[in-house]
Order: structure tokens, then C-alpha cells, then sequence
């Protein structure tokens, strides 16, 4: 089996997927409600925000004997552009242009770089 399919591979990218949707919509679930107070926003931004501590660290734990530092950190904002782009879509309602998808893939392009040899 190869390196890449072992449980302490795959788990911290599971773990750093469940925690980005959980730190997206702590950071951004809020401007769909933009009627209620900033205090109400910010307290439910922190309960969310927590769980995805729950997640984060664990995840670079487990994956810190995989994966370098910065190999993590790599793979942590691909995901987040990702579940960024979903979750702007879907939940917020906002389209993705050219020019988006363009940026996001010589982020994703540029990151490539973090894991070759």
C-alpha cells in the first residue's frame, strides 16, 4: 500500500476538511445574517470556531508524522479554497467567476511546489 493511504496520511486531510467547514462558517456564516448584532455574531463565531480546534489540532498532530510543517500548512489552505469556494456558493450564494478559478489554481499550482522532492 502506498505511503500516501496509510491512516496517518489520510486522516489529518478528513480532520482539516471537517475543520475548514467549521472555521468557514465561523469566519463567514454570519454575513448571511447581517440583521443581528455584532456581539450575537461574534460569541456564536467562537462556539463554532471551537470545534474546529477540535479538529485542527489533532489533525496536525497526527499528520506532523507524515507530513512536514509546511507540507501541512500547504495542504490546510488547498482546503480551504475549496471548502471556500463550496461554501460561497451554497451557502452565501455567490458565484465563482473565471478569474476566481484562474487564482485558485495557481494557488493550488504554487503549492505543488511545497511537496516535490
Amino acid at each position: 500500500m502506498p505511503a500516501f493511504f496509510t491512516p496517518s496520511a489520510v486522516w489529518p486531510i478528513v480532520m482539516l476538511i471537517a475543520s475548514n467547514v467549521f472555521m468557514t462558517f465561523a469566519w463567514y456564516g454570519h454575513l448571511k445574517h447581517k440583521g443581528s448584532a455584532i456581539w450575537i455574531a461574534i460569541i456564536a463565531s467562537w462556539g463554532i470556531a471551537f470545534f474546529e480546534y477540535c479538529l485542527a489540532v489533532p489533525a496536525n498532530r497526527i499528520g506532523s508524522a507524515v507530513y512536514t510543517t509546511a507540507q501541512l500548512k500547504t495542504i490546510q489552505e488547498v482546503i480551504t479554497l475549496l471548502v471556500f469556494a463550496g461554501f460561497s456558493v451554497f451557502w452565501l450564494k455567490e458565484g465563482l467567476t473565471w478569474n476566481h478559478a484562474i487564482g485558485f489554481a495557481l494557488i493550488a499550482l504554487g503549492a505543488s511546489f511545497v511537496f516535490r522532492a
